[in-house]
């Protein structure tokens, strides 16, 4: 592991990094360079000539905060596309620059057969709606790999973007097990959507985060509800921190948990919201029961 975030790097650094990785010798298998603002695109095309060759062994890049735009992708997607690509986890959150463009180039890398991609962070890019439409062809390719899809604090995403998402979250060839969606301005719209990925013959989905929209509600629980009380539904981890559920949502929950005795979910995460006592008892009343696997909610 190389962590040098924080280290005031230029482009120029990068020349040396793809060097390293394309020795016989390299033996590199993370390398976090995020914060570094004038990296830039220049600095990541001249990294993706190491990442590229055969010699290179990373498996997780990190480039948060990295002042990254959407030309970065097109070099990006080149190295995932590469016969040698070892890469699994490439993290790129708070790279604001990166947009719809740059999402649609990544996609043409996480499509392609060598893509070994499991992990993609893109949280804070600001990224439309728009953007989940590449991302979602991306979870329904046959080479798709990607396990852990990172989106919070993309505000502009919204119920449209969860929408265009979930049409690949229903497909199956889709493996995605993490969707992280925190502060996305979802209502409960986009719960009717990930509720309909839950009951599909297909979901893989274990840890679901919706936490900080605080339009989402209890109408929006009652409908995710709809999902976890369905038999095809595996999620195990449920986060709805601050998202202005009252008791009702709370017992919906319950009920929706009570009614499928062989949920898998185990982690319910319900803090900053008004529950009450009665819905908190339901809850704590499942987490003592044996015959659920529900162990604990806060």
């Amino acid at each position: 592991m190389r962590l040098l975030q924080w280290c005031d790097l230029s482009d120029s650094s990068c020349s040396s990094l793809a060097a390293a990785l394309r020795s016989n010798s390299s033996s590199l298998r993370h390398l976090d360079l995020s914060r570094n603002k004038q990296l830039g695109d220049s600095g990541v095309k001249l990294l993706s000539t190491g990442l590229e060759h055969p010699n290179c062994r990373l498996e997780t890049l990190e480039l948060q905060w990295c002042n990254l735009s959407g030309s970065s992708c097109s070099s990006l997607a080149a190295a995932l596309r590469s016969n040698s690509s070892s890469l699994r986890h490439l993290h790129l959150s708070g790279n604001e620059q990166l947009g719809d463009s740059g999402v649609k180039l990544l996609s043409t890398g996480l499509e392609h057969p060598n893509c070994r991609l499991e992990t993609l962070e893109l949280g804070g890019c600001d990224l439309p709606d728009s953007s989940c439409s590449s991302l979602a062809a991306a979870l329904r390719s046959d080479s798709s790999s990607l396990r852990r899809l990172y989106l919070s604090g993309n505000e502009q995403l919204g119920d449209s973007g969860v929408k265009l998402l979930s049409t690949g979250l229903i497909h199956p060839k889709c493996r995605l097990e993490t969707l992280e969606l925190g502060g996305c301005d979802l209502s409960h719209s986009s719960c009717s959507s990930l509720a309909a990925a839950l009951r599909s013959n297909s979901s893989s989905l274990r840890h679901l985060d919706l936490s900080g929209n605080t339009l989402l509600g209890d109408s929006g629980v009652k409908l995710l509800s709809t999902g976890l009380e369905h038999p095809n539904c595996r999620l195990e981890t449920l986060e709805l921190q601050c998202c202005s559920i009252t008791a009702e949502g709370g017992a919906a929950l319950a009920s929706a948990v009570k009614s499928h005795p062989s949920s898998h979910l185990t982690t319910l995460d319900l803090r900053g919201n008004d529950l009450g006592s009665s819905a908190v008892q339901l809850l704590s009343a499942l987490v003592e029961d044996p015959n659920f696997k529900l162990q604990k909610v806060e």
